[in-house]
């Protein structure tokens, strides 16, 4: 079974050399208004252990001296 050709992600045409991974220029720039305009987003994380760290503190090696 031969693979097919890759679909651009906002309208399901074959894409385009020049405007990969899109068929056109205009799906590239649907593509980027909705990451502008918060359609898209990256989910966060609630976990404990992806929190920055913490800088008015010193790292517990500073501590123990």
């Amino acid at each position: 079974m031969p693979a097919s050709a890759p679909k651009c992600p906002i309208c399901g045409k074959p894409t385009e050399p020049a405007a990969k991974p899109f068929c056109s220029k205009r799906c590239a720039d649907v593509d980027l208004h909705r990451w502008l305009s918060g359609a898209y987003a990256v989910p966060a994380s609630t976990d404990d252990e992806d929190e920055a760290p913490d800088f008015d503190e010193a790292p517990p090696s500073a501590r123990s001296r």
